[in-house]
């Protein structure tokens, strides 16, 4: 498929090129500094890790859930940048012979998702040294992202448009305002974020020259894809919950009963599901493109398939 752009479309691949240059930052000079993780801080923030619904928890032990969902947090980035990656160098094959302005944006946007895979592979070893043995994330990244890449280029864009966009609001509206969390961890989440914000124009700029070229079968196709894959999602998430609430339980030094136990994992569950599937679905932004790609039925569709999240 031959790409040709619009000339505002044109300006703002160069622009996200302006900005990549202007923010670019490195792992150990600029984010870890060769400072440590350490068990004394939050790392994620309440409005994120809904840490306030764990109601029968100490203090203490609110920080060290927002200590293991911080940890997994910054895993499931690590493990959706892998698919994302690969399907902007699938997208950029439409410049290899065309315009070499959006080629070198999307050829930067690839490489900063290398860079940040390497940097979340860091940070999870970093808080490893840090944490108690015993954690378990066993979601391989090439195995997901070979499900991911199997469904259509317009689900997988959609699923990465609305990915790269809650990261953003994550940041600005709970991890950035909260001074109790760990500045590394912020740290880490502020020189994401700086990337991320280009990405995101990139993600929306490809998803709606793909959707462009659809039939309307073929997009409707493409929308029961995107909800399949937030199912998916949502499947991985419940294993992960399971997994970091028996992770606490074996860790926080005390007898839990089997009721708490239940709750515990539960609140580990509607927190994931708050920060990888609601929050984005719920950016205004996400929304709005949504909406002028779909039609009325289908945006419904999504949003019921969602509604049963909870």
């Amino acid at each position: 498929m031959n790409a040709i752009l619009r000339l505002s479309d044109r300006d703002r691949y160069a622009r996200c090129i302006r900005a990549s240059k202007m923010v670019s930052w490195d792992i150990d000079r600029d984010v870890i500094g060769g400072r440590t993780f350490d068990m004394s801080q939050k790392y994620l923030p309440d409005g994120l890790s809904l840490v306030p619904d764990f109601i029968m928890l100490s203090e203490a032990e609110k920080r060290f859930v927002s200590q293991i969902q911080g940890r997994t947090y910054a895993n499931v980035f690590g493990l959706v940048e892998r698919f994302i990656n690969a399907k902007v160098l699938e997208v950029s094959r439409d410049y290899w012979l065309g315009d070499q302005v959006a080629l070198e944006a999307l050829v930067r946007f690839s490489d900063e998702e290398l860079k940040h895979q390497a940097l979340f592979r860091r940070i999870e070893k970093m808080i490893g040294e840090t944490l108690p043995a015993g954690y378990r994330f066993d979601v391989d990244p090439d195995a997901l992202a070979a499900v991911v890449l199997g469904k259509s280029t317009w689900a997988v864009l959609a699923m990465t448009l609305h990915i790269e966009l809650f990261s953003q609001i994550h940041y600005r509206q709970s991890i950035h305002p909260d001074d109790q969390l760990s500045e590394l961890f912020k740290d880490v989440f502020l020189y994401h974020w700086k990337e991320e914000s280009q990405h995101a124009i990139l993600d929306e700029l490809e998803w709606k020259r793909h959707d462009a070229t659809l039939t309307d079968a073929a997009r409707d196709n493409a929308v029961n894809e995107f909800i399949d894959l937030m199912i998916a999602i949502d499947g991985i998430l419940g294993g992960q919950a399971t997994a970091d609430s028996r992770y606490f339980i074996a860790n926080c030094g005390r007898a839990v009963v089997e009721a708490e136990a239940m709750s515990i994992e539960a609140n580990f569950h509607h927190a994931y599901r708050w920060q990888y599937l609601h929050s984005g679905m719920h950016h205004p932004h996400f929304a709005e493109v949504l909406d002028r790609l779909v039609s009325e039925e289908q945006g419904m569709r999504i949003r019921a398939a969602l509604a049963t999240l909870h």
